[in-house]
């Protein structure tokens, strides 16, 4: 990988990258499409990295099916594909982390304290061996998009970095490799997570602005049918992640659910109809 990249310095092709742990659906394939015009190369990493995964959760279980995400790559226009092994990705003896310290601690971070150090150094090990110039992250998994923007404007790093939007399905459940793991059951109440996000914008648009009724509103709403167990429900500065109390110039609404063994992230933006926002 690291020869081809710098081949394609040479001739002053650029290569984009959407960096990935697999189990492909709509929402990776619209990160591959975000490249077009934008690169020479459209590149596509497949590696479940280990290091992002804390103690008791789901590496040996998460979803991998690398024949048919080739095939999916292959009809969208993908002209390379990128799978290391764990071996080649950390040799023996590697011990050099990236830790973006103030927003990897709130969130996701209080219940998975390595898991943004492990998602820094990947995507830093992905950008050196690629030499990519530009790269694609959807803003479903928002928290860290926001890592690896600080991460890249820090490092002072030459990747252009562009951000997709959360593509959802038509019941309004964001895309997810996790999504796999659902039953029956609990994909009916995973309807619950999208219907209170927008419930938080809509009481927002109607002029609602203290954070605190926000929130609550919708742990009601989660919490409507058993079966979820809320980890984290937050309204926060989009930039900084700090909480909010007021909507004001518009807040980052996440959450993290569980339903049944199955982690769900998701968020959105929520702005005061009187910004005209």
């Amino acid at each position: 990988m690291s020869e081809y990249a710098v081949e394609l310095q040479r001739k002053g092709i650029r290569l984009g990258l959407v960096p990935t742990m697999g189990a492909l659906h709509d929402g990776h394939l619209s990160l591959l499409r975000l490249l077009d015009d934008r690169c020479g190369i459209k590149a596509v990493s497949i590696f479940v990295n280990p290091i992002q995964f804390g103690e008791g959760e789901d590496f040996g279980s998460y979803p991998r099916n690398e024949e048919n995400d080739l095939a999916l790559l292959a009809e969208a226009g993908c002209e390379l594909v990128f799978a290391p092994n764990v071996n080649d990705m950390y040799p023996y003896g590697f011990q050099t982390y990236v830790n973006v310290e103030e927003l990897s601690k709130p969130l996701c971070g209080q219940y998975r304290p390595e898991h943004f150090r492990g998602v820094a150094t990947i995507v830093l090990r992905l950008f050196n061996l690629t030499q990519c110039l530009i790269a694609a992250f959807g803003l479903k998994d928002y928290q860290q998009a926001m890592v690896i923007k600080r991460m890249v404007n820090d490092l002072n790093l030459a990747v252009e970095l562009i951000f997709g939007e959360t593509v959802r399905e038509k019941d309004g459940l964001a895309l997810s490799s996790r999504n796999a793991f659902l039953k029956l059951d609990e994909r009916e109440l995973a309807k619950l997570i999208p219907q209170s996000l927008n419930w938080a914008k809509n009481e927002a648009v109607k002029g609602e602005t203290n954070c605190s009724r926000i929130l609550k509103g919708m742990a009601e709403l989660l919490q409507s049918k058993p079966g979820i167990k809320i980890q984290y429900l937050e309204a926060v500065n989009p930039d900084t992640l700090k909480p909010q109390d007021k909507v004001q110039n518009g807040v980052q609404v996440l959450l993290a659910v569980y339903i049944g063994k199955t982690r769900l992230i998701d968020n959105i933006r929520v702005n005061n109809k009187l910004l005209n926002c």
